[in-house]
């Protein structure tokens, strides 16, 4: 018998319980006498309790219970379900001598005194801080992608029903500006005409707001500068709000350029303006400010790299926790029926994320609240333009047009503003209706099409072009940002819903070539290969 051997068997049952106890330090276990205070205190108890044997012995365990638990009588209630049921087992906070807290595993079993009496409690703790906090990082992960995919399906919905409605505000806004021009001088019909046009516009507004949450809005990337677009729009900002806001700008000397759609940065500084006169129904002050800022490394959505933080900051209301969580989310809203459609801050959030930033949302309750977007600086410097100097306008000459779209309303409407602009047009329902026209017909000097078609897409129908009539220009009338890297191949886009003069501006841009009547009609690719 070795030495361990012989000082095991020198120790009584009692000790080498004791040595087993004691031996434990993942657990507390120690015992109570029947009201409730200490007796015993093992290493693995004085481990995660902080308290040492000489110090807790004696004392009363509902030290180690939250306030709350001990106001509602958790302890004494304890004893009394192990007394009655033969075990208590339960999960809680439980306080440790410095005061914080950890999640415990609590068991408690009666010791009972070979009469049956109970002569007091077996007490063992499990520290489950850290597979708590692990079990609350996968729900929070679980319920983010739940969300997400949430947020990714009304995404598409939304995207959907913009791109629908898209055609059919490209259709009434054209008609009504071609209406325009024959309707006698009357006023009556003049005003609700007027009235039929806002309407429309309206809607297209909204329609941009669904696509940018969706992240499906054709952004018309440009180098701006901030300071010199905020300035621009001030007379605006301060009309929207009305007289009882003082709207203050605080920009830097000098602040790099942002690489953006002018367009919806306007709207979304707009949304976020507005969102703060609403914040303020009494008056006050709202701050429209720019920094650059670096981001390191990427976090919170960004992307290591240099932004221009824009903020607009007011004195308002405030957010509690909760209304600030759901802000963001597609039509939740906080204003009266009729006030709001809830989309706006979904806009602003779809356009920073579609521009490679982030719409980043800072509020408290009678606080106030501050948004800020950050957008990437631009990798080149803005093109300024000298006062006074205008880009030379050029006149549109008569050509011979191809308008392609599958939607008869918009494809009517197409046609109608090309001959009122002066052109010859011909119609395609489809991209294979498109190239025979182009096979049949030596005088077409211009392709429009629409992009989103079914069995060939518009840009699919420009790579048809491009290698069998290398010389036709395609203009591509898209508002829905459906391509794929594949799909862009550089081709000159017209943002719908359109009207006469931006289809005529687009045209002058692309400025085609016209075509001579007499040129021989080429050969189908395969065949002009065999030749």
């Amino acid at each position: 018998m070795d030495q361990t051997d012989r000082y095991l068997a020198s120790l009584s049952e009692d000790g080498r319980y004791r040595l087993l106890i004691e031996a434990v330090t993942d657990y507390a276990i120690f015992s109570l006498d029947p009201m409730g205070t200490v007796t015993t205190w093992n290493p693995g108890a004085q481990r995660f309790k902080g308290y040492t044997a000489g110090e807790i012995i004696g004392q009363h365990f509902s030290r180690f219970y939250t306030e709350e638990d001990q106001k509602a009588g958790l302890p004494a209630r304890a004893l009394e379900t192990a007394k009655r049921d033969g075990k208590f087992e339960a999960e809680g906070w439980r306080v440790r001598k410095d005061g914080s807290r950890f999640w415990a595993y609590v068991v408690i079993d009666p010791i009972r005194h070979p009469s049956g009496d109970i002569i007091g409690f077996a007490k063992v703790t499990r520290d489950l801080t850290e597979r708590r906090e692990a079990q609350e990082k996968i729900e929070k992960a679980r319920e983010s992608s739940l969300q997400a995919r949430k947020l990714e399906a009304v995404g598409q919905l939304t995207g959907g029903i913009a791109h629908d409605f898209n055609n059919l505000l490209t259709a009434v806004l054209g008609s009504l500006e071609l209406l325009r021009k024959r309707l006698p001088d009357d006023p009556k019909s003049t005003a609700l005409l007027e009235n039929a046009v806002q309407g429309a516009q309206r809607g297209t507004t909204l329609t941009k707001r669904m696509l940018a949450f969706a992240r499906n809005y054709e952004l018309n990337r440009e180098v701006i500068g901030i300071p010199e677009l905020v300035r621009g729009m001030t007379d605006l900002l301060q009309r929207s709000v009305g007289p009882s806001y003082n709207l203050e700008t605080r920009f830097p000397l000098s602040l790099k350029a942002v690489e953006v759609d002018a367009n919806q940065l306007e709207l979304a500084l707009l949304n976020l303006t507005l969102n703060a006169r609403d914040a303020m129904p009494d008056g006050g002050d709202i701050i429209l400010a720019a920094r650059e800022e670096s981001v390191a490394a990427a976090h919170s959505g960004l992307e290591a790299g240099k932004y221009i933080r824009v903020s607009v900051a007011d004195t308002g209301e405030g957010m509690d926790e909760e209304t600030l969580r759901k802000a963001t989310e597609p039509f939740f809203t906080t204003k009266g029926i009729g006030k709001g459609t809830g989309l706006g801050l979904s806009m602003v959030h779809g356009f920073a994320e579609q521009s490679g930033g982030r719409l980043i949302l800072y509020s408290a309750k009678d606080r106030g609240t501050t948004a800020e977007l950050w957008l990437p600086v631009a990798k080149t410097s803005v093109q300024s333009v000298a006062p006074g100097q205008t880009v030379p306008a050029k006149s549109t000459r008569p050509l011979t047009i191809l308008a392609v779209d599958d939607d008869a309303l918009v494809l009517m409407n197409t046609v109608a503003m090309l001959e009122d602009l002066g052109h010859t047009v011909f119609e395609a329902y489809s991209g294979k209706e498109a190239l025979e026209i182009l096979r049949r017909e030596d005088s077409i000097d211009l392709v429009v099409t629409d992009q989103a078609m079914p069995k060939m897409t518009g840009t699919e129908l420009a790579k048809v072009i491009r290698i069998e009539w290398p010389d036709i220009p395609v203009l591509l009338a898209t508002g829905y940002a459906d391509m794929g890297p594949r799909d862009e191949i550089g081709l000159s886009k017209l943002t719908k819903p359109y009207l006469p003069r931006d289809l005529a501006a687009a045209i002058v841009r692309l400025n085609p070539p016209r075509r001579k009547p007499d040129r021989v009609v080429p050969l189908h690719p395969q065949s002009r290969t065999a030749k």
